[in-house]
């Protein structure tokens, strides 16, 4: 099996250089969108803003050393002032050693004390933010976890990923019932633009794919840039969820086989498909354009499936105002001039070519208020 490095957000192993603090700190974690920063760089920051203004209060007070006094009525040396000025902004203020100058006693009370006011509000603040913060994501995340089921995951955030996505979306799919796996930090800040959950890390490990509820999915899309990641991937999907609906791309003709095998259900070839595409616009530049139509969403034609209307029973698929080019039935595809489905049957469901402008999974204008041909 050949799989070829890419400069894509999953595949080759990810430089250790290129991921943010963060990343390494999530690794394995689900990550719900609109998080900004993790909390411990947040807390970081503010201790250093702490540590400044400490710094800063030790300096204004050393170089004005002359204006103030200890109990025995001498200067102040460095130690003295590294000692007045942590307990004048812990506010504990022993007494031992005050300004005695004009000058120090103003520089005290538009300088220190704003500086104290600042440095309680850092520490506090920062102590009750990160309880808050913490507190608020693992009530997001355990939220998440219980009401997350037949959704879809994505394995993969590159390309292929959020075309994927964008296809969902497009067709209905809400995006709290979509999940991102993926182990860089580009795909992260994707994701979370596009308003995804995320877990970060390598979807080929168990603990991952448990995160982002794989046992619960109803589909999974396998979209890495490396067929050996995808064949692992598959098979660790289908032990977890031997039910789920597996879709995977795979680069290189030879592997489709040994993909089906690996659990997927459906394989796209990506290289051959957008070889074939070549070709066909090469020898019929139409026939180029018109296929191109068919796979740009939201503009004139569109490929979609939907359900049998009752009045369409018994009828041909030539006989419908859609242009059906396949028939599901037993779910086997059979085409519109298959010899099987040359009656319309109860349980039926259609692939069919329609305008843009029209709802892609929903039946025609005017007959959506009608019964399917699958209910009672």
């Amino acid at each position: 099996m050949r799989g070829r490095r890419q400069s894509c957000h999953y595949g080759s192993a990810v430089p250790e250089d290129q991921l943010a603090d963060d990343i390494r700190f999530r690794r394995g974690r689900l990550s719900l969108p609109e998080h900004v920063r993790s909390p411990w760089w947040e807390l970081t920051r503010r201790l250093l803003m702490a540590l400044g203004i400490l710094v800063g209060t030790v300096l204004i007070v050393y170089l004005d050393r002359k204006g103030y006094r200890d109990s025995n009525g001498d200067g102040i040396s460095l130690v003295d002032a590294i000692y007045y000025t942590t307990v004048t902004l812990s506010t504990t203020g022993y007494g031992d050693i005050a300004p005695a100058s004009d000058f120090a006693r103003l520089v005290n009370a538009l300088v220190v004390t704003p500086a104290r006011i600042g440095f309680l509000v850092l520490l506090i603040g920062t102590t009750l933010e990160v309880l808050a913060t913490r507190g608020r994501e693992q009530i997001r995340t355990a939220r998440w976890r219980k009401n997350m089921s037949h959704h879809v995951v994505i394995i993969g955030y590159g390309t292929k990923g959020r075309s994927a996505v964008e296809t969902l979306l497009n067709n209905g799919k809400d995006r709290e019932h979509i999940v991102v796996v993926d182990p860089s930090a580009a795909a992260l800040q994707d994701a979370h633009s596009d308003g995804l959950a995320v877990v970060t890390g390598d979807a080929t490990r168990r603990e991952v794919l448990r995160r982002a509820g794989v046992a619960e999915a109803d589909h999974v899309i396998i979209t890495t840039n490396r067929d050996d990641t995808n064949v692992l991937t598959a098979l660790t999907v289908r032990q977890l969820n031997p039910d789920s609906w597996i879709v995977a791309a795979v680069r290189e003709e030879e592997n489709v086989a040994l993909m089906k095998q690996s659990g997927a259900n459906s394989v796209i070839t990506s290289a051959d498909a957008v070889g074939r595409l070549l070709g066909l616009s090469s020898l019929s530049p139409t026939l180029g354009t018109v296929m191109e139509d068919l796979l740009t969403y939201g503009e004139g034609l569109e490929v979609a499936e939907r359900e049998l209307l009752v009045t369409e029973v018994g009828k041909q698929p030539q006989q419908l105002p859609d242009q059906v080019i396949a028939v599901v039935r037993d779910e086997r595809v059979f085409r519109y001039f298959d010899p099987v489905v040359t009656q319309l049957a109860r349980g039926d469901r259609l692939v069919v070519v329609r305008p843009a402008k029209e709802l892609p999974w929903a039946p025609r204008p005017g007959t959506h208020d009608e019964d399917f041909a699958s209910e009672d």
